[in-house]
């Protein structure tokens, strides 16, 4: 019998324990970080409105990684960059067999999050070269790759 009130209390103990484990972090800031563009094209007045491309596929320079595969109607495209180098170079395959090359200059900056989610990785956009076949200029918008789906690059056409 006096060990029944040490048993109730390690009972009790264990269930807060297992309570606590199983609560989930909130590991949202632990997705990737990705880089966000929009199109444009000149009007006849001049002024700068929304494109639209009809399909486009992006790949990965030097790899066999189609980031995007044919997608209809775009207006706005959603870019991962390398985590482990310094510059990430996207080919551009528009439906006219042209081809345009975008080489995004950045930086890595590691940082730990938490026990459960771990390290993130912060991308700073530090400059963009790239071939003018069908793309007329680019400009950085935001230089900080992020998760809110914020405008980093505008693409004119």
């Amino acid at each position: 019998m006096r060990r029944l009130p040490t048993l109730c209390l390690l009972v009790a103990l264990t269930a807060a324990a297992i309570g606590a484990c199983t609560e989930e972090d909130d590991c949202t800031l632990a997705t990737r970080a990705m880089m966000y563009c929009n199109l444009y094209q000149q009007d006849e007045n001049g002024k700068y409105i929304t494109d639209t491309i009809s399909t486009l596929t992006v790949t990965a320079l030097g790899t066999d990684t189609v980031i995007i595969n044919a997608q209809q109607t775009v207006t706005d495209l959603t870019l991962p960059l390398r985590w482990a180098v310094d510059s990430t170079v996207l080919v551009f395959h528009y439906p006219d067999g042209e081809l345009d090359t975008l080489t995004v200059s950045h930086t890595n900056t590691p940082y730990f999050l938490s026990m459960d989610c771990g390290y993130q990785v912060k991308q700073v956009i530090t400059g963009v070269n790239y071939t003018q076949h069908l793309l007329d200029s680019i400009a950085i918008i935001d230089n900080e790759a992020n998760v809110y789906g914020t405008e980093n690059l505008r693409l004119y056409y």
